[in-house]
């Protein structure tokens, strides 16, 4: 007899009770365990319905905080199921929005007066507590007076919106903390007009639907369409809406307001029985305050009163009593909301996921915190240094696209400016001649002009100096703008643009001091062409013999003139041979000289001048340089702060959907 009851049950099973006063009390015990089972099972799936409508209620607010309030794209906070009030203006919409909450506290008055889309989360308290109100973005102050919570709404409304009648579609989010409710989480949305306002934009209309669409037509938002029983249900804004975007009535609620005031002889039952304007769910009907209920400010919980006195006692809808009124409509959508949260944490937990990874990816690309400490503010530094330098070798050895043009300064740039030197101006029978002349001075030359021949020689090898030259700045010019594109492609630098600008800085001015030293050896190679000769060059055209002309009439010839035309072109054409030796000579050198003191530096020594600087800078100086830019940073903390919500969001999943 003391048992548990189940203990007894299971005693009369394996032990028939055939004492009559035995059986009464055994029948006792097992009828109070079954009752206290009931119960604890009643509670159980109540608490498992406020902690799932609970945990959505937390994650929601945690993504407005985070400036995720849907319209772009699926985001957590529209993967959430909610359930959204929609209804054109005068429908009754707000009536019914207080008469689920058991207070006035919406603004009321004439035009559009929803003007941002308002998330109200309702928590049931326990009977006996004080009832109060706390807007997200006053999260440290509680309102008892809900008067003060129309008025806050106004002018929460005013500071997005400013005094005109704009709308806005950032969400207001109020949280209501009372006994008088269910657990569950509504959006007021504006009421859909047609024509706009003294004060509204033209598009006022189209903006209103826009947004309303944006949050019915998601696959997890519950429509509550609001429909005034006193005007055509095949003319109500909501209900056409809601066919559009929930062809299936799956997700849809219609909800019937104004029963009282309809035409004599007229009722609602088609619709509320099912007959017509059918939807998977059954239709509620609602008995709304009068306006001067209103103006006497009845108070809600009377009013609720007065609603199930409607309906008990309507010959028309007295069989549909317990299936009407506002208390049965927000138990109806608790009820809902919580199956189909239920239903949706799978995927719900598969977005989180996803978008875990995905940021996680994110901060990787971007680069995750930089340390404090000197040491590891250096080996940052250095690290970063290096993955330009590998982008910068990848260009010059052929991984990335560019250094192919310092080859091109080498076969077709410098070729055709050789080209171009101006030898047959200076090599002209004429300046030949002024040459040799000048040469000579007071003595002409015996046999052959060789002060002329060097003149020559020099003047023409001096001309090599300006290709030479600009060989060099071109090779120049295509490793700065490498240096350009390797800064630009680093992508771990991307997050730190002064150091970014000192490595370019750096690798610049390392290239100026490469540039330099490879100027000096080009012009050294064309001063050393002219300061010895190849001596042998102009031996073997010595020993060639002169071919000599015919003369047919065998006329005598007269004596050689030194000074004559044939004598001087002779000479212009040695030289100019072997300064085409040399030209073919300063086409190989020359770029060996170039990559030798420009290329191959670059690739050796870009930055050592740069770490050994780094390397002496004090940790603020190295703290400096690692300024990330603003937007980066704004950026990671955002993505930190979104992959903390997620994560808290999978833990409270995890946490509460299974028990």
């Amino acid at each position: 007899i003391h048992q548990p009851p189940y203990r007894l049950k299971r005693f009369q099973i394996h032990r028939p009770i055939t004492s009559p006063s035995f059986r009464s009390i055994w029948i006792q015990a097992s009828v109070r365990g079954f009752a206290e089972s009931s119960i604890r099972s009643r509670e159980k799936k109540m608490a498992t319905m406020k902690s799932l409508i609970g945990l959505i209620n937390k994650i929601q607010r945690a993504c407005t905080v985070l400036g995720d309030h849907g319209g772009e794209g699926m985001s957590l906070w529209e993967a959430l199921p909610t359930v959204a009030v929609v209804g054109g203006q005068s429908s009754g919409k707000s009536s019914v929005l207080e008469s689920v909450v058991g207070r006035d506290f919406l603004p009321r008055g004439s035009g559009i007066v929803t003007r941002r889309p308002l998330v109200l989360q309702l928590h049931k308290t326990e009977d006996g507590t004080t009832e109060y109100a706390e807007f997200l973005h006053a999260p440290r102050k509680k309102f008892t007076d809900f008067a003060a919570v129309r008025k806050e709404i106004e002018d929460e409304t005013d500071r997005m919106t400013g005094k005109s009648k704009a709308i806005s579609n950032i969400p207001i989010q109020l949280s209501i903390y009372s006994p008088n409710v269910v657990n569950l989480t509504l959006i007021d949305l504006p009421g859909l007009t047609k024509v706009a306002v003294e004060g509204q934009p033209e598009s006022i209309v189209a903006d209103i639907e826009n947004m309303v669409r944006s949050y019915v037509e998601k696959p997890n938002c519950i429509i509550l369409a609001i429909s005034p029983a006193n005007q055509d249900i095949a003319t109500s804004d909501a209900i056409k809406l809601a066919k559009e975007v929930d062809p299936t009535g799956e997700r849809t609620f219609g909800v019937a307001t104004k029963l009282d005031i309809m035409d004599k002889g007229t009722d609602c039952l088609d619709v509320l029985e099912g007959r017509a304007y059918r939807l998977q769910h059954p239709w509620v009907g609602i008995v709304n305050r009068s306006q001067a209920d209103i103006n006497k400010r009845v108070d809600m919980i009377a009013a609720r009163r007065k609603e199930r006195e409607y309906f008990e006692t309507s010959p028309e809808y007295g069989h549909l009593a317990s299936r009407m009124g506002s208390e049965y409509l927000a138990k109806l959508l608790s009820q809902h909301l919580e199956t189909v949260i239920r239903q949706k944490i799978p995927s719900i937990v598969a977005l989180i996921n996803k978008s875990i990874d995905e940021i996680n990816a994110e901060l990787d690309r971007i680069g995750r915190p930089i340390a404090v400490d000197s040491g590891a503010q250096l080996y940052t530094i250095l690290e970063l240094c290096r993955a330009f330098d590998r982008v910068f070798k990848e260009h010059l050895d052929g991984g990335r696209p560019g250094g192919d043009r310092i080859y091109g300064v080498f076969d077709h740039q410098l070729p055709a400016a050789l080209k171009k030197l101006p030898f047959d101006r200076h090599l002209s029978t004429k300046n030949v001649q002024k040459v040799v002349s000048e040469a000579d001075g007071y003595q002409p030359h015996l046999i052959a002009p060789e002060q002329g021949y060097r003149r020559l020689i020099d003047g023409s090898i001096s001309y090599f100096k300006g290709p030479a030259e600009a060989t060099v700045d071109a090779v120049h010019f295509v490793l700065k703008e490498l240096v350009r594109k390797s800064i630009s492609e680093t992508e771990e630098l991307k997050r730190f643009p002064t150091l970014a600008s000192d490595i370019a800085a750096a690798a610049n001015e390392a290239l100026e001091r490469f540039r330099d030293e490879s100027r000096k050896t080009v012009l050294r190679l064309v001063d050393m062409e002219s300061s010895y000769l190849t001596v042998e060059f102009f031996r073997k055209l010595h020993m060639e013999p002169e071919k000599e002309k015919p003369n047919p009439r065998n006329a005598p010839q007269p004596n050689a003139d030194i000074y004559s035309d044939s004598h001087f072109r002779k000479i212009g054409s040695n030289v100019s041979a072997y300064i085409n030796m040399v030209c073919d000579t300063l086409r190989i050198s020359l770029p060996k000289a170039v990559v030798y003191c420009q290329v191959r530096e670059a690739k050796r020594s870009l930055l050592n001048f740069f770490y050994a600087q780094v390397g002496r800078k004090e940790k603020e100086k190295l703290g400096a340089m690692l300024d990330e830019d603003p937007q980066l940073m704004e950026r990671r903390g955002t993505l930190a702060k979104r992959l903390d919500l997620y994560k808290q969001a999978r833990d409270d999943i995890d946490a509460v959907a299974w028990k």
